[in-house]
């Protein structure tokens, strides 16, 4: 709008008028003929130019405007409300809003602050400068407006292991919309969030939809707001879970593992679930538990171990939520037999003395308590008699090869001296003639054996 430059005239009347006005009016009035006195004194406004900045504050905080003059020549600032109201005009308040107060006032500058802001109070506040032509320019007062309340419920106190709960969380009347972000421990997940609004505020509630096992009891489920009116605001819930036994079976004794005839074994059961189980149950697969088996409390001891032991046995424990259990298989082993002394009463026989007091000596060296390991141990077995047998094979191969050589070097020889000279003879006839002594002579005959 354009300045007016009044005759003196017109502004006496205008102040008679002001002076003969009801109260309410007569203030206004002579602001009226403040302003229309200040638009007639200025001169014109070229080069000057108005400055001012948006404000974001939290409701409840202190808000400032401030108008700034660039190149002033002095002329008149005033600030005007959303209502276009004047606030301030140079360092007057005509507005009866204690809440509004002069920060500074100069040529340049006029700065005004807003305390204990309100929703209300957000909109345009203008800045204007009585130039000709006059200048105006406004400043927008955005107001945050954080969630009045913050809820967060469960659908069930308690759940149980592999049931799916749903979690919502409310932020209510807020200005903007809240974001709503959910946390599981340190793990953040993802809900589903709607937003409701209402003159101006926002109510946001978001669900989670969660499935839980044992491993969530007493882990915090947290919602936590995302709004630039506040910080850290948050709730959280802790997580109840209950669920089914563990069961684990712990050898008590033999300490070393290996279980002998003779011996005594101890186990001893353990438990652990939500809600705890009472109590726990020892029984024995495809048998009835040894006579001499005592069951106390956890524990099942058997003394005096034999072969007829042998089996698994299973621990079982249960509570509202399930049964669990936990097996342990069973194998007594021989008792530790004594080394005879060796002997030496033939080569084969030292052969087998030495084998078989090591085949008796062999023994493992920690038991093994499961099923399938008898038939390595029998295979073990088998395969040390096998190499026994070839042993004393290739022994008594050997010896009957050296006993053969020596008799056949040592084989006896007979020389007789019948018909001696007889091998030149040319007959048979001849032969016998030739012979020493004839047939006078057989007396004399000997026989020598070497």
């Amino acid at each position: 709008m354009a300045s007016a430059v009044l005759p003196s005239g017109s502004l006496c009347a205008a102040a008679a008028a002001a002076a003969a006005a009801p109260p309410g009016l007569r203030l206004r009035l002579r602001l009226l003929l403040l302003l229309l006195s200040a638009a007639a004194l200025i001169p014109t406004g070229d080069g000057q130019n108005l400055i001012t900045e948006d404000v974001t504050v939290v409701e409840g905080e202190v808000a400032t405007i401030s108008c700034r003059v660039k190149n002033s020549d002095d002329s008149v600032i005033q600030l005007l409300n959303p209502n276009r109201q004047t606030i301030y005009f140079r360092d007057f308040r005509p507005l009866k809003d204690s809440r509004f107060q002069l920060v500074n006032f100069s040529n340049s500058e006029l700065r005004v602050s807003l305390t204990n802001v309100s929703i209300s109070d957000e909109g345009r506040y203008f800045c204007q400068l009585y130039t000709d032509p006059p200048q105006e320019i406004y400043t927008t007062i955005t107001v945050l407006v954080p969630p009045r309340n913050l809820m967060i419920d469960i659908q069930k106190d308690t759940a149980v292991e592999g049931e799916e709960i749903e979690v919502n969380c409310t932020a209510m009347a807020s200005k903007p919309a809240t974001t709503i972000r959910w946390f599981k421990g340190n793990k953040e997940l993802t809900g589903k969030s709607e937003v409701e609004e209402w003159s101006d505020m926002y109510t946001v509630t978001s669900q989670l939809m969660l499935t839980v096992g044992k491993e969530d009891d007493g882990v915090p489920v947290i919602c936590l707001v995302d709004h630039p009116a506040v910080k850290d605001m948050q709730t959280q819930r802790y997580l109840e879970v209950q669920y089914k036994p563990q069961v684990h079976i712990q050898l008590t004794y033999p300490p070393q593992g290996l279980t002998r005839e003779g011996d005594t074994l101890e186990l001893t059961c353990e438990a652990i679930g939500k809600p705890q189980p009472v109590m726990v149950n020892w029984v024995r697969l495809d048998d009835d538990l040894p006579q001499h088996a005592v069951v106390s409390g956890s524990n099942l001891l058997i003394n005096n171990l034999n072969k007829t032991d042998n089996g698994t046995y299973r621990c079982e424990a249960s509570n509202v939520v399930g049964t669990a259990h936990s097996d342990y298989t069973l194998y007594v082993y021989d008792p530790p037999t004594t080394i005879p002394p060796p002997t030496t009463t033939t080569t084969t026989t030292t052969i087998l003395t030495i084998i078989t007091d090591t085949a008796a000596t062999t023994e493992p060296a920690v038991h093994d308590s499961r099923a399938g390991e008898d038939n390595s141990i029998r295979a073990v077995d088998h395969a040390v008699i096998g190499g026994v047998v070839a042993v004393v094979v290739f022994a008594m191969l050997c010896l009957l090869i050296i006993l053969g050589r020596y008799f056949a070097r040592h084989k006896g020889t007979y020389f007789t001296h019948e018909a001696k000279g007889a091998d030149d003879a040319a007959d048979a006839d001849t032969a016998i003639i030739n012979a020493e002594g004839g047939q006078n002579n057989s007396e004399e005959k000997k026989e020598y054996f070497i």
